[in-house]
């Protein structure tokens, strides 16, 4: 079994292999976006993985393109719904401020205090 841990909600949560980090965020209620529903067309789904990159499927060239249009993007950066796993072990994943301003946007009553 894989665990992916979101370092700033300090959640850590067991995942099956097939999973996407985007199904584990939202099983575990972390606050990562999903504007288009997961279908990658949008980035508001946009995380880091912190560790663990080895574990997960390869981008896409369509994941690639909604990235080339994401803020802040860095050589860690992934969509959470293209980002499945594919093997045991850990991950760690950053919510990026992206994809928690449309969590909040979309869930205003989650909305830290």
């Amino acid at each position: 079994m894989a665990t992916v841990r979101f370092l700033e909600q300090d959640l850590v949560v067991p995942a099956k292999v097939g999973q996407s980090i985007l199904e584990v965020a939202q099983g575990a209620h972390a606050p990562e976006g999903y504007a288009c529903g997961g279908v990658c067309a949008c980035s508001t789904c946009h995380v880091y993985i912190e560790q663990g990159r080895e574990l997960l499927s390869e981008a896409s060239e369509d994941e690639e393109d909604i990235l080339d249009k994401a803020f802040d993007v860095r050589m860690t950066s992934r969509l959470g719904c293209q980002a499945r796993i594919e093997r045991d072990g850990e991950i760690a994943v950053r919510i990026s401020r992206e994809s928690l301003d449309a969590y909040y946007n979309e869930h205003p009553d989650e909305r830290p205090k």
